[in-house]
């Protein structure tokens, strides 16, 4: 197969596509030029800086490409529905990022208990503020509160479990026996909002709807750790953003932003936020499994 990768892929993986015979081009194209650069390929791999759309499969039409791959879980960045329609096959590797976008939303609740973030940035400026970052909490004995509990979630449920928090998770498909398993409990949207002290969210985008927002930040304990290493999109920011300043929400942890690059700087500067760049899937990890998840993928490909 002729395979072009966009936004970049496990070295490792990359010579083994290679090493089996098939053409790799690494080049990242602009929207305006991708659709036709499209044509001349069997595959496309994307990450989450390409958007393969519904204009970008119609200009690739008459080539050859019939395979989309997104190295990561999320394919809101390609119009699944019309690439399937158009008889182009899409995958993705849900599998491969799971322990490192948990860990990361752990790191966050640490970063927000702990006042880690500000308290660093603080003493590089030469400070030296022990008292105004005296009172942080612990996670241990804490409720989280888990909203979609994928493979994501559920490791970051076993994770907080062996800190001795307290899990509670929501989502439209129950795993059974995973209640028993876990030791956690399934409730509905209104009951975690109520009852957690840190909600970490892990939801795939909503299509426009605002998860968070201002009615549901109204159902939430008063300050309540928010963490998001979703999608950016399914939060309101200006109701976080104003929930951070009256102290209703005590921090955020945000790996994931409405615009990205992120240009809500009143957000992501405040400082009662913990903000990374859309890392939660690049640990060399991580990577490593994606690149040979994507082998398995264009191998077993008929």
């Amino acid at each position: 197969m002729r395979i072009l990768v966009t936004d970049g892929m496990d070295k490792s993986a990359l010579q083994s596509l290679k090493d089996k015979g098939h053409e790799v081009v690494e080049q990242f194209y602009a929207p305006e030029e991708l659709g036709e650069a499209l044509k001349g390929f069997d595959a496309v791999v994307v990450r989450s800086a390409t958007k393969v759309r519904a204009a970008h499969i119609d200009a690739a039409k008459g080539g050859s490409l019939k395979l989309i791959i997104r190295g990561g879980v999320g394919v809101d960045n390609i119009d699944v529905k019309y690439a399937e329609e158009a008889g182009i096959t899409v995958r993705n590797t849900p599998r491969a990022s799971s322990n490192s976008v948990a860990e990361l939303a752990m790191a966050h609740m640490f970063s927000c208990a702990r006042f880690i973030s500000v308290a660093g940035h603080t003493m590089r400026e030469g400070k030296w503020e022990k008292k105004a970052y005296g009172a942080g909490i612990e996670l241990g004995g804490k409720t989280l509160g888990i909203i979609g509990f994928g493979r994501i979630g559920q490791a970051l449920g076993r994770m907080a479990t062996a800190l001795g928090m307290k899990v509670i998770a929501q989502d439209i498909f129950h795993v059974p026996g995973i209640e028993e398993q876990m030791g956690m409990k399934y409730v509905e949207l209104d009951e975690l909002f109520a009852e957690a002290d840190f909600i970490s969210l892990h939801t795939p985008s909503l299509n426009g709807v605002k998860l968070i927002s201002k009615e549901n930040i109204a159902k939430m304990k008063d300050g309540v750790v928010f963490v998001n290493t979703s999608r950016g999109d399914n939060v309101n920011e200006d109701d976080l953003l104003e929930a951070l300043e009256s102290g209703k929400i005590r921090a955020a942890g945000l790996d994931v932003f409405a615009e990205e690059p992120a240009t809500n700087a009143a957000l992501y500067s405040h400082p009662r936020v913990s903000c990374t760049p859309h890392i939660g899937a690049a640990t060399k990890e991580a990577q490593k499994r994606i690149g040979a998840e994507i082998v398995d993928i264009i191998e077993s490909f008929k």
